[in-house]
């Protein structure tokens, strides 16, 4: 009894931290407003982490563009994460596209954000769409159809098996 009230305060906890993790999405994606702006401004320091103007002229600009990225990245992590649906793997697309471009932001050139991503993204593709896809038509061809592979090979062997019975007895006469 102890161990399943532990599990369930460790789930309402997780579940707790999921949900104020969304429901802050908007608060954090738009606390760059309140980053100092002006050209004097060229850092700013924020629980111990330097943030720079990074080549967008002004801190705010550079805060924008990360938490353009962070914001939506860290929702699609949760979605994936607590997604129970078959498709879920086609959440990593969008994950990779964010990570790309969220990277880019950080440490590539500021006017070429949001360029350059679609080759590393045609990487992920190529992996991630073929394995949903293979997920889909199994799923499809099981519920859909009515097509249980297993039903089929288990009959096959059982038409086989008759087969050589058979083969057996007309040699055996």
């Amino acid at each position: 009894m102890k161990k399943n009230k532990a599990t369930i305060k460790k789930k309402l906890l997780i579940e707790g931290l999921l949900a104020l993790l969304v429901s802050l999405s908007v608060l954090i994606f738009y606390s760059y407003k309140y980053i100092p702006q002006g050209e004097e401004y060229t850092s700013y320091r924020f629980f111990g982490i330097m943030i720079t103007e990074n080549g967008y002229g002004e801190v705010y600009v550079a805060m924008y563009y990360y938490l353009a990225k962070i914001v939506p990245l860290y929702l699609l992590v949760v979605w994936f994460i607590t997604c129970k649906n078959w498709w879920y793997h086609a959440i990593l697309i969008p994950i990779a596209m964010y990570a790309f471009q969220l990277f880019v932001a950080i440490y590539g050139e500021s006017s070429k954000v949001d360029e350059n991503e679609l080759l590393y993204l045609l990487g992920v593709c190529m992996i991630i769409i073929p394995i949903v896809y293979f997920i889909r038509v199994k799923l499809f061809d099981k519920h859909v159809h009515g097509i249980d592979l297993d039903a089929i090979d288990a009959e096959l062997k059982e038409y086989k098996e008759r087969e050589r019975l058979q083969k057996e007895k007309d040699l055996t006469s």
